[in-house]
């Protein structure tokens, strides 16, 4: 006859109770996971500021900051964080309509959303240039105005809000989904308006959200090349991207001068996104603290 098994038998062969670790095979894992970044990040960028040490550091300063690299630094830092604020208020605006709303075509626009992820880049250039021109279906409309975006700054600021909007679309969507509609029906039976729910139920809940989709959108738009390429006319000082000045370096053999460019965009992109990280981080404690 099989003794009876006591509470303590359970408890010492709890998984618990064999194994500290929170998953099995940790150090292996872990191991894998720094040789997979070491390989596919930490040695490239390294292999980026590696080179520029060989340069004198008034050589360095001269290949980064001539009044041609400082324009498309200009224009690319700017206009990917315009375009990344564009498309947190207007990637907002979408995704609000994909969860709270039902309508005809639903499915459609939320494939649509994905359009830029699968869409090679040159095409869109290519689609976005025909669009836009003075003879495109939309560029013909403008020109009246004396409003030109194909081959302008405008245009760059054009594609780069189309390649970003699906970051801020995924990645508030789900925050949306997940939101609980009671506080906010709470809100309004307690006398509040639509605005003040906006303001103080719903804007708290998905701001780290909005925060991760802006920083994803100028993330992917201050490397962006492909798209922006065909549209903005690449005239230096006015419509040229520094991914497309590195590209003119190397294809000059200034291999030092195209990783000066590219270490300065590098320390600026992770600086501007350490920031929003930083503020990721406050959005969230600061939410914790007003639950409890």
């Amino acid at each position: 006859m099989a003794s009876a098994i006591t509470p303590s038998d359970i408890k010492s062969a709890s998984p618990g109770r064999t194994s500290s670790r929170v998953l099995p095979g940790f150090n292996l894992s872990l191991g894998f996971t720094l040789l997979y970044l070491a390989l596919i990040v930490l040695i490239p960028l390294s292999a980026v500021f590696l080179k520029t040490f060989t340069m004198t550091w008034d050589a360095f300063w001269t290949a980064a900051t001539s009044d041609r690299v400082l324009a498309s630094y200009r224009l690319t830092f700017g206009a990917s964080l315009i375009a990344a604020a564009l498309n947190v208020v207007f990637g907002g605006i979408v995704a609000w309509v994909l969860v709270r709303y039902r309508f005809p075509g639903k499915k459609v626009i939320d494939a649509l959303v994905d359009l830029p992820f699968a869409l090679p880049t040159a095409v869109a250039g290519i689609a976005l240039t025909s669009l836009y021109s003075a003879n495109g279906w939309i560029g013909r409309y403008l020109e009246p105005f004396g409003i030109k975006v194909a081959f302008t700054p405008l245009g760059v600021l054009v594609a780069l809000t189309f390649i970003g909007l699906p970051f801020v679309v995924r990645t508030v969507q789900p925050v949306l989904e997940e939101a609980e509609r009671e506080l906010e029906e709470a809100a309004a039976s307690l006398g509040a308006n639509r605005l003040q729910v906006f303001a103080h139920v719903i804007f708290p809940t998905i701001l780290p959200a909005l925060m991760t989709g802006f920083a994803l959108a100028f993330a992917r738009a201050t490397g962006e090349y492909g798209s922006v390429i065909f549209i903005a006319g690449n005239m230096p000082m006015v419509s040229e991207i520094t991914p497309l000045f590195i590209i003119t370096k190397l294809e000059q053999y200034d291999y030092t001068g195209a990783t000066a460019i590219a270490v300065v965009m590098l320390i600026v992109s992770f600086i501007l996104l350490l920031t929003i990280n930083l503020l990721q981080a406050w959005a969230r404690t600061r939410g914790r603290a007003e639950k409890v």
